[in-house]
């Protein structure tokens, strides 16, 4: 969900990069349920493995409960966001979560001078 949303907050300003250290075989069909809700399609969206090379190229690497698995490197924007699982979760559940996320993502957006879109 927060790539769905830096995509289409951050349009062409943004080079997004979605990895998990663990990823799951597919991605979760209530978030893209909850995403559609608000006119972002996440379909095509394929889980991918973390990599080292991935993080070295990056100015921002935002983890959800990665811990010590998450390469470090010096110069390189980090923050950790403690949000609920959606695993699971029903649509109602979700439905925080995602919109969370969004305001994360617009700050993030911010934090590194890319106005999100309205």
């Amino acid at each position: 969900m927060a790539a769905g949303f830096a995509r289409a907050l951050g349009g062409e300003a943004v080079v997004v990069r979605s990895a998990g250290s663990a990823p799951a075989a597919a991605v979760n069909p209530v978030a893209v349920q909850a995403m559609a809700e608000v006119g972002i399609d996440i379909t095509g969206a394929t889980p991918q493995a973390l990599t080292t090379e991935a993080v070295e190229a990056s100015d921002a690497v935002i983890t959800m409960g990665c811990g010590d698995v998450c390469p470090i490197f010096p110069g390189i924007h980090y923050d950790d966001w403690q949000l609920p699982d959606p695993a699971g979760q029903g649509i109602e559940a979700v439905r925080p979560i995602r919109d969370e996320i969004e305001r994360r993502v617009r700050d993030l957006l911010t934090g590194l001078n890319v106005a999100p879109k309205p």
